[in-house]
């Protein structure tokens, strides 16, 4: 996959005949694509900016060099890429996609899969508060496997009822059942326990030299064996999202403190500050020291 370029910046280039099923929690948010959207006030309770269900027609793009919210995004065909650690990664029918906020946050449509080249998408886009915890955290999955027909129809249940001007009890329900598939994806009841022990444990020490063999003998299973599952479970091999979890760190390092960009690339397992901030720039889009917060 081509790497990302280091020139990207903000970018909304959308086919004026793509159809969208939006709902917006209130009328602050007035671009174009969501001015017509009905307004669902019961979202705010579940810190929902916006959510929907998308048949987006090429060509169409979307770049956030910050995200300020948690965001996810469940596919039903083919046709489109998501920007994983600094590269474009396809993302599947029957797969889903999540990013915490402070992250780049892109992705596009391809002209493969479906006939016609066009992706058809539901999303949900939260805003998280100061000091809340986000839906999005180090250890969720960010490109894994997922059911989401339930999920449309309950984003298209919500549209309907919204316009219809329903009941706000049944369209809380819907909203209900769309947050709580996106938590269930945030937080798998099921990863495997061996890899939940080992990234917590990481989680604790990352100025440790985690190297693949240590990893994989941490789990008692062969590294080969330790890839496929991390990459089944969280969309990412060890060794990147061990990367994810030093740059998640290193970001909230960077905006809760005065360290000096070399305190913080030792604090996340990093010698050399300039190894560091080419990293923390390939995955997260900013500069250590451009990062937005920093103190």
């Amino acid at each position: 996959m081509p790497q990302i370029d280091k020139q990207i910046s903000e970018t909304d280039l959308r086919n004026k005949s793509s159809t969208y099923w939006s709902i917006r929690a209130d009328a602050t948010d007035d671009r174009e694509w969501l001015a017509n959207a009905p307004i669902c006030e019961a979202l705010s309770h579940y810190h929902i900016s916006h959510l929907g269900y998308a048949i987006a027609r090429p060509p169409f793009r979307i770049v956030r060099a910050h995200l300020q919210g948690s965001y996810f995004l469940t596919s039903y065909t083919s046709n489109g890429r998501v920007l994983v650690d600094g590269r474009f990664k396809p993302v599947k029918s029957g797969q889903a996609f999540l990013l915490p906020p402070g992250t780049m946050h892109a992705f596009h449509s391809v002209k493969s899969g479906s006939a016609d080249g066009n992706w058809a998408f539901s999303w949900v886009r939260y805003r998280e508060v100061p000091g809340q915890t986000p839906i999005a955290a180090a250890n969720s999955p960010i490109l894994a496997d997922f059911d989401g027909v339930s999920f449309k129809h309950a984003i298209l249940g919500l549209h309907h009822d919204c316009q219809e001007n329903t009941h706000p009890a049944n369209q809380r329900r819907w909203i209900e059942i769309i947050h709580q598939c996106v938590i269930d994806f945030a937080q798998p009841a099921k990863m495997d326990e061996r890899l939940w022990k080992l990234f917590q444990k990481i989680e604790n020490s990352l100025a440790a030299e985690w190297s693949c063999p240590a990893m994989a003998e941490e789990c008692h299973i062969g590294e080969k064996q330790l890839e496929r599952l991390c990459v089944r479970e969280l969309g990412r091999t060890p060794r990147q999202h061990l990367i994810w979890l030093r740059m998640q760190r290193a970001a909230e390092l960077l905006t809760s403190g005065e360290a000096k960009i070399a305190s913080v690339a030792h604090a996340v397992g990093y010698q050399n500050a300039f190894v560091f901030s080419s990293t923390f720039k390939r995955v997260m889009g900013w500069s250590p020291s451009e990062y937005p917060g920093r103190k």
